[in-house]
């Protein structure tokens, strides 16, 4: 029997009791499945569940009971746990005497604490079972595909011409599926769309973006979440804990203003408030591409006009030659930080990648002394910044003295770097705002003043030559030539 037919028979007849009933024996062989897209029906008709534990004006010391002579913390289950926690009220001695703390001082530091277990622990229960609808509404998705079918949920599938919905039936009959529970979430929407919390947000993106991060060192890796955990962190002091689906655009423009404010008040610059716009943007984008739940680009196109996109200031040449590699100038800093900082004054490589040579990369025995950049253990900032760069000068000097690198520093190119900048402060040495970083910019400016051809800059910097590539590129010989160029006077140790 087709659709067709079925509407035109009409779906169901009276029964002798009154009770309507089908009309035809392809309804009565089935009603078991009319029964279970019913269930399901009923199960995924949308809730208002709260997210989130809500303390709504609740003071910790209402918290607080006595019981045989010792305080207590005591919470009742919020209703939203309870069918997660069956304990009813949570009950937790802080092991205090009343007599020790008649005004619950001590008490109420410990049922703060023990309140902070206890939501962690909720949240944890919350997040669990979240993953696991998550899990079954993605395995519905992939059966419903290879059943031939869109996934569509219940509430759905209720708005589709009835044609569709008897497709469905038809099919399942047709293939003489197993009749169990998971066919029919697939066919018939049993498993709604999971609702996925602000504060799980990060969590989902970092397992849908694990392939961009394979080659990442964990430094690397550090740096990825840091950024975005904290955009988070700061939406959710705006507009709370929700699902992100219920994240509106005035949700998203209460973010800007919240940003905007902290811009005005001098607090942080406009390229601050832009990342965190930026990252939530991209998270947003990323889970809806991943999910499709749904989600509308709350957060696009609300960068704030004005960033500056000022460059560090470089050194002059003169400067790093008379002060910055005088003999003692820095001496206040280890064998292995000095000596970073003097391989990147004579051969601008960028701090992550100074700090991750290793006795692969380095050729001290090599005709012509040189190291290489390559992705060992990490991911490099552009195709362009694996290359070969001769060692003169002081920096030969000192990877003589580093053969096997800096394993000191290895991937741990952000705490030397703040190290190198307290101690060049600190001696005067940092005179318009500089940092160790700015050395790489002086090494630029230093081939650029020699009149280094223009595609061996971009080679030794790293960077994109915007011509198109032909043959090998500079060799080491003609590297080496022009870095002798403009090489410094080494001070007399390293």
């Amino acid at each position: 029997m087709t659709a067709e037919d079925f509407q035109k028979n009409g779906a169901v007849g009276n029964g002798g009791d009154g009770v309507r009933q089908p009309s035809s024996p392809f309804l009565i062989e089935k009603q078991g499945f009319f029964e279970t897209f019913l269930d399901s029906l009923l199960r995924c008709l949308p809730q208002n569940v709260q997210h989130g534990v809500q303390h709504a004006g609740i003071q910790l010391a209402d918290y607080l009971t006595k019981r045989n002579g010792f305080w207590q913390y005591a919470r009742r289950v919020p209703d939203e746990f309870t069918k997660l926690d069956l304990r009813g009220v949570v009950k937790l001695s802080t092991k205090i005497r009343i007599a020790d703390d008649p005004r619950a001082v001590r008490a109420r530091k410990v049922a703060e604490r023990l309140n902070k277990e206890t939501e962690a622990y909720w949240k944890g229960l919350r997040d669990g079972r979240s993953m696991e609808a998550r899990d079954r509404y993605m395995e519905a998705r992939r059966r419903a595909r290879s059943l031939g079918f869109d996934y569509a949920t219940v509430p759905e599938l209720v708005d589709r011409p009835i044609a569709d919905i008897l497709e469905r039936f038809e099919r399942l009959i047709a293939l003489k599926l197993p009749d169990d529970e998971q066919v029919h979430a697939a066919v018939l929407g049993g498993e709604p769309e999971p609702e996925l919390s602000l504060s799980g947000l990060f969590e989902r993106f970092e397992t849908i973006t694990a392939a961009s991060r394979v080659n990442m060192s964990p430094d690397q890796i550090r740096k990825w979440k840091n950024p975005k955990k904290r955009a988070i962190a700061n939406l959710l002091e705006v507009i709370g804990d929700k699902p992100i689906n219920r994240v509106t655009r005035g949700d998203a423009l209460d973010f800007r203003v919240w940003w905007q404010d902290r811009v005005l008040t001098g607090e942080v610059d406009i390229g601050t408030a832009n990342k965190d716009i930026g990252h939530l943007n991209k998270m947003f984008r990323e889970i809806e591409r991943a999910d499709r739940l749904g989600l509308q680009p709350v957060f696009g196109e609300l960068r704030i006009e004005g960033e500056s996109t000022a460059s560090r200031i470089p050194y002059p040449a003169s400067f790093v030659q008379e002060h910055i590699l005088k003999d003692g100038a820095l001496d206040q800093l280890n064998d292995e930080a000095r000596r970073v900082l003097y391989l990147i004054a004579e051969t601008g490589l960028r701090l992550s990648e100074a700090v991750n040579l290793t006795r692969g990369t380095i050729h001290l025995n090599a005709a012509i002394p040189y190291v290489s950049v390559r992705p060992i253990g990490r991911k490099m900032k552009t195709e362009q910044s694996a290359r070969d760069i001769p060692l003169v000068g002081v920096a030969l000097m000192a990877m003589e003295a580093q053969p096997d690198g800096f394993p000191r520093y290895r991937d741990k190119g952000a705490g030397l770097s703040a190290i190198v900048n307290k101690v060049m402060r600190n001696a005067k040495l940092r005179p318009e705002g500089q940092t160790l970083y700015s050395l790489r910019h002086t090494f630029e400016d230093r081939l650029t003043a020699v009149e280094a051809p223009e595609k061996l800059i971009a080679n030794l910097m790293g960077h994109k030559y915007s011509r198109p590539k032909y043959g090998t590129g500079p060799s080491l010989a003609q590297k080496r030539e022009w870095l002798q160029r403009i090489a410094f006077t080494a001070p007399s140790r390293v």
